[in-house]
């Protein structure tokens, strides 16, 4: 047992020296105000994927070498050293400053769809803000008209898409929300606007009956003044319901609706 135990600090102290070593040949180098040697142990650290000392390092020369012909090759892998350790807003930064840059850069490709491609990593559950989605998306669209014949195209097409399904999903899911909090009057407004948004939605039949269905409730609830008015709206939605979904599943409970608010108004009217 002894020997055992002696034989595991043995291991620890190796460890940890060679670990103490390594941190001080790190710290030799960092503070040697030589930019070749920062640079090439930077090149090393990168290629080894220790991107988080490639980066302390390139950063540290980035300026020494501006303008000359290593400037365009450490600017992208500073760039990618970020990329690679998820930090995707820095990443998207240095990518776009990239691509501003070195405007005539062969690597221009591969940078600006990793820009985009940053912003799709952030963009975050539908229930959240969607500034990064509307970002990726905008960035992606930018991509393909750049580059209309790059291989990339086809995996931007299909990204614009898959972010395009969670704003839908976060439109159709608010106007569900107001609909369930029978905020009627809101809930017609909001999935109207999800049907200006996605034209080709493949929710449209549902959507178009909802509207219908809160436009109904929106004037059953509404004060008597009110209620004609509102009643002939609920009818205008079942006329754009059946144009578009003549033999809909939700038929039977529409045409209720229809038939109520006809025998509504003309109560009121009398």
């Amino acid at each position: 047992m002894k020997i055992w135990r002696l034989q595991g600090w043995f291991g620890f102290l190796v460890i940890a020296s060679l670990v103490a070593s390594c941190r001080t040949e790190f710290e030799k180098i960092r503070t040697s105000n030589d930019p070749e040697l920062v640079y090439n142990t930077a090149m090393e650290y990168y290629d080894e994927g220790q991107y988080l000392r490639a980066q302390t390092l390139f950063e540290l020369v980035l300026n020494s070498f501006r303008g000359s012909a290593r400037a365009e090759e450490l600017a992208f892998k500073y760039a990618y050293t970020h990329y690679y350790q998820g930090n995707f807003i820095l990443a998207s930064h240095y990518f776009e400053n990239f691509s501003n840059t070195y405007t005539s850069s062969d690597r221009r490709e591969e940078v600006d769809y990793l820009n985009a491609y940053s912003n799709y990593l952030l963009s975050p559950s539908f229930r959240l803000d969607q500034t990064y989605t509307d970002k990726a998306i905008e960035l992606f669209q930018i991509f393909i008209n750049t580059y209309p014949n790059s291989d990339r195209v086809a995996s931007a097409n299909e990204l614009i898409t898959e972010l395009r399904d969670k704003l839908e999903t976060k439109e159709y899911e608010e106007g569900k929300l107001y609909y369930d909090l029978k905020d009627y009057n809101a809930a017609v407004y909001s999935l109207e606007n999800l049907l200006k948004d996605f034209p080709e939605t493949r929710n449209a039949e549902e959507v178009r009956f909802l509207i219908l269905k809160a436009a109904f409730l929106h004037a059953e609830n509404s004060f008597y003044e009110k209620q004609r008015e509102r009643y002939e709206l609920a009818i205008e939605k079942y006329d754009d319901f059946k144009k578009k979904f003549p033999s809909s599943k939700y038929n039977s409970e529409a045409t209720a609706m229809l038939n109520q608010s006809r025998s509504k108004i003309k109560t009121i009217t009398q």
